[in-house]
């Protein structure tokens, strides 16, 4: 049972942490296409930047509580992002 709580209070944090990775990761991805002329890459990756902003500000104009260190987690998931679409761009 303690474990469940645990695991739902730090849910929210996951989810943003892996929301501002996964952004991140895809912009670095998409930068990597576009200056290299992939145009099939840079399309895909550019409309999956464009569904997840879309997403993002559904999620954002839903009433919600901020949760602590909320600006941290998901600034620390972008910046994990960052490395993680340079890394995916080298593989694609």
């Amino acid at each position: 049972m303690c474990a469940i709580l645990v695991i739902m209070k730090i849910f929210p944090y996951v989810r943003l942490f892996l929301r501002g990775c996964a952004q991140v990761a895809l912009v670095s991805a998409n930068v990597v296409h576009v200056s290299s002329g992939q145009y099939g890459g840079a399309f895909v990756v550019g409309t999956a930047i464009s569904v997840m902003w879309y997403s993002n500000t559904r999620a954002v104009n839903k009433p919600r509580v901020e949760l602590p260190g909320a600006g941290l987690c998901y600034g620390v998931g972008a910046g994990t992002g960052t490395l993680f679409g340079m890394y995916l761009a080298r593989l694609l």
